[in-house]
């Protein structure tokens, strides 16, 4: 199948805030090829469609995590408002309210990401249980 947007570059923007897996309002602007105005308004339009376990705004000190760990603005460049973040249930929600087929497509491989990660971890804990029964037998 012919992909939008790599998958790698997806799951890049996939991130564990506040214990859950996530996804920044500008990174899926960028993905969806919007600007990330234009998706929080569609996103204001529509906010009955977005309970805070679906979609959340960053608190300063969050921000400012992330901006140290990983170069999120460069020097220089703000943002005026928090970011929003929308968790796996949110972003399959955006394609509800972004009419386009880009924005379909996109979501597709957004999901599918998302359940790449989930399966990942689920491998992980499987392993990392079987190592621990195998210790205890040694």
């Amino acid at each position: 199948m012919d992909q939008l947007v790599p998958i790698e570059r997806i799951e890049s923007k996939i991130l564990l805030i506040r214990g859950q897996k996530v996804m920044l309002d500008r990174d899926l602007a960028e993905l969806y090829g919007v600007t990330t105005g234009n998706l929080n308004k569609a996103v204001r339009r529509n906010i009955e469609r977005f309970p805070e376990d679906f979609m959340f705004q960053l608190n300063k000190e969050e921000y400012d995590s992330l901006r140290f760990q990983f170069g999120i603005l460069k020097r220089g460049e703000h943002s005026k408002y928090l970011p929003y973040a929308f968790t796996e249930q949110g972003v399959a929600m955006l394609s509800s309210v972004l009419n386009s087929k880009r924005a379909i497509l996109v979501n597709i491989q957004i999901m599918r990401a998302f359940t790449k990660l989930r399966e990942i971890l689920s491998t992980h804990k499987e392993l990392a249980h079987k190592l621990a029964e195998h210790e205890r037998k040694i």
